[in-house]
């Protein structure tokens, strides 16, 4: 990140921290969509789009092989608009797949992992990166400024989609939550965080295309299904497996609903 964003990105933050009472007067959301313009080009998520560049192009694993040959959907290597059209059905593996899971079948097919080594630290932290979240953010900024266009075409993509819907309304866990419980209406927010609501195009195709996201408060670029498994632990839900059915289906119905919007991931969150 270049000198200048960063001093703009500083200046921007010290004001929204420094002013309570302007916070008190103006919508805090903008005050915060400020201090993240303010970053503009050059933010840390470049970092990992760069390692994962270099993931998928330097051979590894028992075949020593690269991931230039992953099929993403849109024919082997092809990485430019692939993930504006993900999840979708992948006759090769006879099920729904998101980019993550793709990504899981092509070290395991392509590199030769085994699934425990292709699953393994699907997220990272203080000093553990992630392959998976370096991958996964090269190949969506790879799709930036493409427009969603999720298929449903398919009948195993219209039972994902289905599933995901029953999903998003299931209420349970010992707080009776559910997605909608904090995604359905308009206006809301948990501090100053503000809460899509997912149930209308405008806001599922917001917040879907903002995600992968590099989180300032963690340090860390977060993907879509790390979204998801936070979501369930604050709901106090069994943890969402990573690359499950379920987290597939729930994906694919927040995905769909997204269609038509531009994709502009990785983007930069608080």
């Amino acid at each position: 990140m270049g000198k200048r964003n960063m001093g703009a990105a500083a200046a921007a933050l010290a004001a929204v921290l420094a002013s309570p009472l302007a916070l008190a007067q103006d919508d805090p959301q903008k005050e915060i969509e400020k201090y993240r313009e303010a970053l503009g080009e050059g933010t840390p998520a470049e970092l990992w789009e760069a390692r994962g560049e270099g993931l998928w192009k330097t051979p590894a694993g028992p075949k020593k092989a690269t991931l230039e040959k992953c099929d993403l959907g849109l024919g082997p290597g092809v990485v430019r608009g692939a993930y504006a059209k993900l999840p979708r059905y992948f006759a090769d593996a006879d099920r729904v797949m998101d980019l993550e899971t793709r990504l899981v079948h092509c070290r395991m097919t392509l590199q030769g992992l085994s699934l425990a080594e292709a699953t393994k630290q699907p997220f990272g932290g203080p000093n553990r990166k992630s392959d998976n979240e370096a991958l996964v953010a090269y190949v969506t900024a790879e799709s930036k400024g493409v427009k969603m266009d999720v298929p449903m075409s398919h009948p195993k993509e219209k039972e994902a989609y289905a599933i995901g819907e029953k999903m998003f309304y299931f209420r349970g866990g010992p707080y009776d939550f559910a997605c909608a419980t904090c995604h359905a209406a308009d206006n809301t927010r948990i501090r100053l965080q503000a809460l899509p609501n997912l149930t209308n195009t405008a806001g599922a195709q917001l917040a879907y295309t903002g995600w992968p996201a590099y989180r300032v408060s963690q340090g860390e670029l977060r993907t879509f299904q790390w979204r998801l498994n936070d979501c369930f632990r604050q709901q106090r839900f069994p943890e969402l497996k990573f690359t499950s059915e379920a987290s597939i289906a729930l994906t694919s119905f927040l995905a769909r609903n997204a269609n038509g919007a531009e994709f502009m991931a990785p983007t930069i969150k608080r």
